[in-house]
């Protein structure tokens, strides 16, 4: 039997922020989330340095988030979804999932 190697298989995740507005901190935090929710469901979670401003979130090459368009970052749980919904659409994010009136 031969180990599957996640990285060749699953989603590969990319975030990008900017070096100059110090945001390295917010990006491997979220980057710590995802792995921790999703674990091998991923196959990569990668920051890139940039500057300018740009703090942006893709999956697959798809852009699920950027600062200036969506107007800030994303709450933790939002993302968590959105990689969601791209990478692995059958993953149960549990209490995450609930809207407010099945949590009350």
């Amino acid at each position: 039997m031969t180990e599957t190697n996640a990285a060749e298989t699953n989603a590969a995740v990319t975030i990008t922020y900017c070096t100059q507005c110090n945001w390295v901190l917010r990006a491997s935090w979220m980057a710590t989330e995802l792995l921790n929710t999703f674990g091998t469901e991923l196959g990569s979670v990668t920051l890139v340095p940039g500057t300018g401003g740009v703090f942006s979130i893709d999956v697959d090459g798809e852009l699920i988030w950027e600062r200036k368009r969506d107007k800030g970052f994303p709450d933790i749980v939002t993302l968590k979804k959105l990689v969601r919904n791209v990478a692995a659409p059958e993953w149960d994010l549990g209490h995450a999932d609930k809207t407010d009136a099945e949590q009350a």
